[in-house]
Order: structure tokens, then C-alpha cells, then sequence
């Protein structure tokens, strides 16, 4: 999978993702201080999964109507590195095929899962 890793995610998801071999754009590496507007938008171009913890993504995705072509949203209480690798292999592992074209939020607890706005036929 393609993913690109915003800053507040942290290093230690973006060696998380390429030790399984995934695409990881860190945009702390290609792009530092970069404004949420133009991640999405190299998101899009290049067909990468935004992860992120900043809740921004969802005001543009479902506010503004931004494109994206998927976005995994962390929303933890423990934000210590160690927690966030742990919750993101959990997504991977039950819900991977789902990520691309879906806004996803994660918790310790739970995984929501939200289709595009307009791809579910209405």
C-alpha cells in the first residue's frame, strides 16, 4: 500500500509501515511544517492513504468535500509512539483492504469506517 505519514503521526508509524514493506512518504522528511491542504492534495495525486492524528482531515474531507483517496485518523489517549504502532498494525491487520477510498478513524477501542463522500451510490 501507498500511505503518507503526516508529521503528528509520528517516525516510529512511518518505520512501522516501511518494515512491512509499504510505500511511506514521511512528510516530516519530503515536506516538513507542510499545511494539511497540500498533503492532501500530493495524497490524491499520488494515490497514497493519509495517516494522521490531526482532526483537520476531517473538517476538509466531510466539511469541505475534499478529494482523498483514504485517510486513517488516529484519535488516542495514549499518543506514545509505541501505542500508535500498535493501534495501526491493528487496523492493518482487520481492516486494510478497506482503507484505500475511506475516511477510517481509530481508537484504542474501536475502528470506524466511512466510504467517500458519493461513492456509495446516492
Amino acid at each position: 500500500m501507498r500511505f503518507i505519514v503526516d508529521e503528528c503521526a509520528g517516525v516510529a508509524v512511518v518505520g512501522y509501515l516501511r518494515s512491512l514493506g509499504h510505500d511511506v512518504l514521511a512528510v516530516g522528511e519530503v515536506m516538513p511544517e507542510a499545511d494539511d491542504v497540500d498533503i492532501l492534495s500530493r495524497a490524491v495525486m499520488e494515490e497514497r492513504i493519509v495517516v494522521t492524528n490531526d482532526k483537520d482531515f476531517g473538517e476538509m474531507v466531510f466539511r469541505s468535500g475534499e478529494v482523498h483517496r483514504g485517510v486513517l485518523l488516529l484519535r488516542l489517549d495514549d499518543e506514545s509512539p509505541a501505542n500508535r504502532v500498535q493501534v495501526v498494525a491493528s487496523v492493518l491487520k482487520e481492516y486494510a483492504t478497506r482503507l484505500p477510498d475511506h475516511f477510517t478513524v481509530a481508537t484504542e477501542k474501536k475502528v470506524r469506517i466511512r466510504p467517500k463522500l458519493g461513492s456509495i451510490g446516492f
